[in-house]
């Protein structure tokens, strides 16, 4: 396996994965969705016990046995080796409906090109007899309400819709009216499919690990572009009201079910905890290298993007509503496209409006496309790591094949209904419940039946140093009771999902929905149960031996332990005491007989 050419590569490839559409995309749509401050309460809530002590715990594990992905879990409790494939199965599934952020914004930033030096969802006027219905009004035309074609139509004020709503749903999407309504594949989109596959599997083909240089630059980058677009929008009327939003909560949110399942999971999603890339990340960390410091520093770097991007937004909705004069809540429907309704307007604002909406579009496609660089390791290090024989010599053809696969399962999703279909596989393919799973289980595998205790000491031979009892009560007290806690509330609570405030999905929208969840969450017991059923032995064993750690340390993990072995009980051979103490030999010395173990020693 290669290595991080330095460190700091390490924790610049960790902020573009960790910090990008998450961050700017879906926490403000997330936020806006559930009521403004009320989301803030489970999110900050996750963040303090869950969301930086597992983003902790992630990258340590991957960093001090050197693997990534399904392998991980699988070596420290092998009963629970499906939380391998688990996480494996929602990084495919991301990786699949991820990218089609990236297809609109490679639209968006075509069309920034087509009408210079105007934009063309400037107005209402350049969408006529294509894009622009009767409803399409904007304040900024010039034209009086009472003199527009709304008015004309009978269409209330409060019922308009904007030029850059108007380009959105009709042009970019050419939305249907629901699921069952599935169309045609928008040739535009099918292109800008194609084209953002082809530049992930560049990047990807010869190992993230080889493109750090690549990751610095799309780590920084967005934001300069938002600091930008953050003075402007500050500067809007109405944005105070926007802010006001963000920050008061609406106390009644917090007894729905979904407020918590998504403020509690969007931690997780945001900072990639539970689906491996942050074992694959740590895995190509040299064995000392300081991971409590770099996750500590990458989650606080997290977290203030999701505030400020989120500041910008909810900016400029107050001033959207304060044109429109109507409430904050109620100026657009809530939805995952919540930013390519957003961002545009407040370019409109900024001349030259085409430079500026060229610079947004391609900062937000360079936080989509990192993140998806680091997606595709992910998955595709979980799976060479499972497989080396096999895969590792032909690591090239089986990523273009995976992505070619991928590619073809995201065309549902570029359809006149694929964003329906789209919203279902954000909220049930690699979040909400089925994340809220697979990370219980790999909290409970690491921390409860391989020992947090163990790990801690673990941590102190790579960093050197002990950490803060703070992260051990968390993995082992705290953590597991809130998943816990959300996902039962969220099944006593349940509500189903909705696009935007009135569209409702059929029952067998439902019911796909967590078809996808379950194609993730059935890994873990399904696999538990193969495991019990094909191992030899009586039950007993067989349940001793799925707890049995089955480690496969690195060279360097052998050298700390017994140089800390050494430095405790002071000199005598140490090559005994490594056997003695190490509590990962431990664990395989409970399945070696007496010759094994004579052979181990010697």
């Amino acid at each position: 396996r290669g290595e991080w050419t330095s460190q700091w590569d390490f924790a610049m490839s960790c902020i573009a994965y960790a910090v990008g559409l998450g961050n700017v995309w879906r926490f403000p749509y997330l936020c806006f969705k559930n009521g403004g401050g009320a989301f803030l309460i489970p999110y900050f809530f996750s963040m303090l016990i869950c969301g930086i002590p597992l983003f902790f715990l992630e990258v340590s594990v991957g960093q001090y046995l050197g693997v990534g992905g399904m392998s991980v879990v699988g070596q420290l409790c092998p009963i629970f080796k499906g939380v391998g494939y688990s996480a494996i199965m929602m990084v495919f599934l991301e990786n699949v409906y991820y990218i089609i952020v990236v297809v609109w914004t490679l639209y968006y930033i075509f069309n920034v090109f087509v009408d210079l030096p105007n934009l063309p969802w400037s107005s209402c006027a350049k969408g006529n007899g294509t894009w622009a219905n009767e409803k399409c009004w904007n304040p900024e035309d010039g034209i009086p309400y009472n003199e527009s074609t709304a008015f004309l139509n009978n269409i209330s004020e409060k019922n308009t819709e904007t030029a850059v709503e108007q380009f959105w749903n009709n042009q970019a999407l050419g939305i249907s009216s629901g699921i069952s309504d599935v169309g045609s594949v928008q040739p535009h989109l099918f292109a800008c499919l194609l084209i953002a596959w082809i530049v992930v599997y560049c990047v990807i083909w010869k190992g993230l690990h080889n493109s750090g240089k690549i990751l610095w630059f799309s780590a920084i980058f967005p934001y300069v572009v938002l600091s930008i677009l953050c003075v402007k929008a500050l500067t809007l009327d109405g944005a105070m009201n926007g802010l006001k939003y963000l920050f008061t909560p609406e106390w009644e949110r917090l007894y729905e079910s979904q407020v918590w399942i998504d403020g509690g999971t969007q931690i997780f999603f945001s900072y990639g905890v539970g689906i491996g890339a942050l074992l694959a990340l740590g895995s190509y960390n040299k064995f000392h290298h300081n991971c409590h410091r770099d996750a500590i520093f990458v989650c606080c770097i997290n977290t203030f993007t999701s505030f400020f991007s989120a500041t910008v937004i909810f900016s400029i909705l107050g001033f959207m509503a304060h044109q429109k004069g109507v409430e904050v809540g109620e100026v657009v429907k809530s939805g995952p496209g919540l930013a390519f309704l957003v961002y545009p307007e407040v370019v409109l604002q900024i001349a030259p409006s085409p430079l500026w909406a060229f610079l947004f579009f391609i900062m937000l496609l360079t936080l989509g496309i990192d993140s998806q660089f680091c997606g595709v390791e992910s998955l595709m290090t979980g799976l060479v790591d499972n497989w080396p024989e096999k895969l590792r010599p032909r690591r090239k053809q089986f990523t273009f094949f995976m992505t070619i696969f991928m590619l073809v399962l995201g065309i549902p999703m570029i359809t006149n209904g694929g964003m329906y279909i789209f919203q279902l596989m954000d909220f049930y393919a690699a979040s909400g419940m089925s994340l809220l799973w697979c990370v219980f289980f790999q909290t409970i595998a690491i921390c409860w039946i391989f020992g947090a205790k163990k790990f801690y000491m673990c941590i102190e031979q790579m960093i050197g140093y002990k950490v803060n009892w703070y992260w051990f009560i968390c993995w082992v007290m705290l953590a597991p009771a809130f998943m816990m806690f959300i996902f039962v509330f969220y099944f006593i609570k349940y509500t189903p999902i909705k696009y935007g405030n009135d569209y409702e999905y059929p029952p067998w929208g439902e019911a796909l929905g967590f078809l996808i969840s379950l194609s993730s969450m059935i890994w873990v017991p399904g696999y538990a149960v193969y495991y019990m059923l094909t191992t030899p032995g009586t039950w007993s064993q067989v349940l001793r031996k799925g707890i049995t750690p089955v480690i496969k340390p690195r060279p360097e993990a052998i050298e700390a332990e017994a140089k800390q072995n050494a430095q405790a009980h002071g000199p005598r051979d140490v090559e005994m005491s490594l056997v003695e103490q190490n509590p990962l030999i431990d664990g395989q010395q409970q399945q070696l007989g007496s010759g094994q173990t004579s052979q181990l020693q010697q």
